[in-house]
This record gives C-alpha cells, structure tokens and sequence, in this order.
C-alpha cells in the first residue's frame, strides 16, 4: 500500500483509506470487525468515521472496538459539527460544543487522541476564529493531532486559513469532499485554492455513489435496494442524462484498455496530486480488498487528458 503526505503536513496516509460510515447503521459490530481486519491486512491506514454516523455514535463505538490494540497502527479520523440530538442543540463550531463532542468521541472510540479531527459542515453562526482557537487547544492539549475541514467552499477554506495563520494557530491541512470522475465541480474553484495553500483532498463518494460500479445501466431496470434506486437526493443529483453519457464514455475508454469502471474511479483519483487518500465505505471484506486493487492502475498523461475530455474539469 502507497503511503502519502497528508497535503504538506506530516501526516502520512495510505493512498486507500475506509469510509466507515455504514458502522453501526448497515453493519453491525460483527460485520464491522470483519470489514476493519480486512483493512487493516490490506496495509489501509486512514480510517475515516463521524461522529454522526452510524444513527449518531455507532460508528465510533464499532470501530474503536474493532480496531483494540492495533489503534496505534492507523491513522483514526473523525468529524464534529453535524446534528447530534433532535433538539438541535448538539451541533456546530462554537467552543462549547466542540469541547463536549471531542470528548464524546475519544470514550466511543476508546482511545486518547484522534489524529485527524474535521469540522463536519460550516456553522454560519460561529465565528470562524473561535472554532479555531478551540481547534488549536485541542491540539497543544494532545487529544488532537492534526484538524481538517469537510464540505466548505473555497472562500471558507481560505477563510479559515488566513484566520489561523494572523493570529497564530494550527491550521486546517486538509479537506474532505465529494470528487469523483463523474462530479468534478471541486475542480473550479476548491481544487486550485487547496493546492496554492498545500492542502490534501480526501474525496468522498468515489463511486458517484454507486454510478461508477457498472451496475447501473442507462434504460435498464435498476438494481433492488441499491443506494441509486431509491427516489432522493442522491438519485436526482447523479442519475441525468449528462452523466449518463459521460459514463457511457467511460465505459469504451476502460473497455479499450481491459480495465474496469471500478479500476478508473480510484485510480484516476489515486493520479491526481491533491489527493492523498481516497475514501471509500464497505459493508464486506471482499470490497475493501477489491477497492485496493482498484488504485494499482498508473495511467498516463495521455489517459488522464482523454478522460477530461469525456467528463471536463468543473463538471
């Protein structure tokens, strides 16, 4: 397994890291041992949770229990911010709240430290400098190592970053959004800003949410009980004709050189510079090691530059 800096910071991930957002929802605790050692034999390193996955809390209650004494071997990640109670309460950036989440965290996960803690959503109500300045204790204080941000703007990265850097904190090194070969609107705008301040990307939804699995045929029945399949907002925002012809593309571009749609979605991922892991969930073992195997593919510029023209940067 290739192991990569985390943008310009020293943290080092695997280039294949683990969504572990169907713990405690999709998986139970069984089911997410199974799936954490699979990981962990295949060299995975970043373990991705929150602590709103797994009907808020599951997640981190498996997979600390799963992982026991081999924490140490990996890089544990999780995010604050997004709801965590129905009242409304339980949420955002402001001081109070992060100092309650992390140490919620920490006793779910069992463990002394998160290496890589990410600000889930914006919170328009607090000023990014207190969400900063609580960020930067938990740091110094050594509950966290690192801090990251997922789902924010380019303005609001940026934002964050300047803050950090005028009054002297940590700063984000880090940003976690959905990028695919198929959902390239990162590229505008999130990409180049992340790259001019040294920022590695963990995309999500590597597989367009299932659409680059090959099991969704335009004009075909769709598969039962797949994610897709389901009438929302996942299916409205990816089932269009745009994609449907890009994809159609991407069939006879991988078809031509004996690969696979699942092979160009964490490989051409794995090839862009800005990314330094790709996350991916799995509900069995075998799609964890199927997903390793899937980031081997080295294309070549060439490759790279025909694959813009079938889905173009900013799409």
């Amino acid at each position: 397994m290739q192991l990569r800096n985390l943008g310009t910071s020293g943290l080092r991930v695997s280039v294949v890291g683990l969504g572990c957002n169907n713990f405690g929802a999709r998986l139970d605790a069984d089911g997410t041992k199974k799936v954490v050692h699979k990981a962990l034999d295949c060299g995975i390193t970043l373990f991705d949770t929150a602590d709103m996955y797994g009907n808020r809390g599951g997640s981190e209650r498996d997979l600390g229990a799963a992982l026991g004494a081999r924490r140490q071997e990996i890089v544990l990640a999780s995010k604050f911010g997004y709801q965590m109670d129905d009242a409304g309460r339980m949420k955002g950036g402001s001081r109070r709240y992060i100092m309650q989440a992390v140490e919620a965290s920490l006793q779910r996960m069992g463990t002394d430290w998160i290496d890589l803690y990410q600000f889930h959503f914006p919170d328009p109500l607090t000023p990014i400098e207190e969400t900063l300045r609580a960020l930067d204790d938990l740091v110094r204080q050594g509950k966290v190592r690192y801090i990251g941000c997922s789902n924010k703007s380019a303005w609001e990265v940026v934002d964050a970053l300047w803050t950090s850097r005028f009054y002297g904190l940590n700063s984000f090194v880090s940003c976690q959004d959905e990028y695919s070969v198929l959902m390239r609107r990162a590229d505008k705008d999130l990409i180049p800003a992340m790259q001019v301040h040294g920022l590695g990307l963990l995309p999500y939804y590597p597989l367009a949410s299932g659409l680059l699995t090959g099991k969704y045929r335009h004009g075909e029945a769709m598969p039962a009980g797949a994610r897709l399949s389901q009438p929302g907002h996942y299916t409205n925002r990816h089932l269009n004709d745009a994609n449907w012809t890009k994809l159609k593309g991407l069939e006879t571009f991988v078809a031509a050189r004996g690969k696979t749609l699942l092979d160009l979605a964490f490989s051409w991922l794995a090839c862009k510079p800005v990314v330094s892991s790709v996350i991916a969930g799995a509900t069995r073992p075998e799609q964890v090691e199927a997903n390793v195997k899937a980031a081997a593919w080295a294309m070549s510029d060439d490759d790279m530059a025909e694959i813009d023209k079938i889905s173009p940067p900013g799409s």
